[in-house]
């Protein structure tokens, strides 16, 4: 059983792994420089009202960034530290934002 615990735990390491690879950092960070350090920071430190991002987990930042490009309000508040209190900035920037921009903006943040 233990076996078999170990082997289900490495394939789940595996597969977020080649989620996180198919995800391009370079390209993260260029967008993150163009549309979202203004507001959350050049480090996403955060500043004033806009929350730091770095140290979030790039699962977490593409969670909020699809709720925002969903108007998803009630998953956003109860997501607490990056949802909701600045729904009517954050939502036209995501709704630009592709499925591949989302996956990408959350590596970078998550390899800061």
């Amino acid at each position: 059983m233990k076996k078999l615990t170990a082997i289900a735990f490495a394939s789940g390491l595996a597969v977020a792994s080649a989620q996180a690879m198919a995800a391009d950092v370079k390209a993260g960070k260029k967008l993150y420089e163009q549309s979202c350090a203004s507001c959350h920071g050049q480090q996403a430190q955060g500043q004033g009202m806009f929350p730091a991002l770095a140290g979030k987990s790039a699962d977490r930042v593409v969670t909020a960034l699809g709720h925002y490009k969903n108007g998803n309000q009630d998953a956003l508040k109860e997501m607490g530290d990056l949802g909701g209190s600045n729904f009517a900035i954050m939502a036209p920037n995501a709704a630009g934002l592709s499925d591949g921009d989302m996956e990408n903006l959350g590596a970078y943040i998550e390899s800061l």
